[in-house]
């Protein structure tokens, strides 16, 4: 199901006053760039440093909201910025740390459905230590009480970053199962869009540390995941509406650097 019209001008709302907000708090960066300056000039140097300040905070003030929103047809619990718990077994900490070692080894391959059973084993084992978790971007939970918390991640992360996402991923398995190891649960990386398209995404393949298939979902897996099939091209125009509509307003903006 694509996204339908209340749907669509919910999504054009939340882009424009994002928009919006933008141009009325945003300073260009004071840093001096006198020969990237001269060669392209004021304009297009304050438009680089905007584009770069809005890739920043992309995902928490426009991916995240929109996400939100189109989950509410699909799903019966929608939430943004969850804990995913307070506490984590002292079992679950040593099983989480044996599964990086061993898949950063290449011992084993990443395989989240052993992973999580793994986890869910020892999830009451020993005493339950107090954690603070990075929070769940979005917090799904469908109509048969299956969860799904994703971490919405730029399209382009550092190699470097991949064993925390991996880390995060199942410290949320086992916060959850902290409190009640029998519910199902799936915890994922989300891509927004894919930079390499038309080819498949393949940032060295998550450094070798995420099981894809059950835990990557990216472009229109993860929108038409949230609310259909067509959600992510519908996304797009709706984009580029609100681009079309706000052309005045966004050429008016960046008159004031020539």
């Amino acid at each position: 199901m694509s996204l339908n019209q209340e749907q669509q001008k919910e999504m054009k709302e939340i882009l424009k006053e994002s928009l919006r907000a933008k141009f009325e708090n945003y300073k260009p960066e004071s840093a001096s760039m006198p020969f990237h300056t001269r060669l392209l000039g004021k304009d297009r140097m304050a438009l680089f440093s905007f584009i770069h300040s809005l890739n920043t905070n992309f995902g928490t003030t426009i991916f995240e909201p929109i996400a939100l929103k189109l989950a509410k047809s699909n799903f019966r619990i929608v939430a943004g910025q969850k804990n995913a718990g307070m506490q984590i077994s002292d079992g679950s900490q040593r099983e989480i740390q044996y599964i990086i070692d061993d898949i950063s080894a290449g011992n084993i391959k990443p395989n989240k459905i052993e992973e999580t059973e793994r986890i869910r084993k020892v999830s009451q084992e020993g005493r339950m230590c107090k954690v603070k978790l990075t929070r769940i971007g979005v917090f799904l939970e469908n109509s048969d009480g299956e969860k799904f918390l994703f971490d919405i991640k730029t399209a382009k992360p550092n190699k470097g970053n991949f064993k925390e996402f991996k880390r995060t991923l199942l410290e949320w398995v086992a916060a959850i199962f902290a409190e009640n190891p029998k519910v199902k649960v799936n915890t994922l990386i989300a891509i927004p869009y894919n930079p390499y398209e038309p080819k498949p995404y393949d940032r060295w393949t998550m450094a070798g540390m995420l099981d894809i298939p059950n835990e990557l979902k990216v472009a229109e897996e993860f929108w038409d995941f949230l609310s259909g099939e067509g959600s992510y091209k519908d996304l797009l125009d709706c984009f580029e509406q609100v681009g079309i509509e706000l052309s005045d307003e966004i050429n008016n903006y960046f008159e004031k650097y020539k």
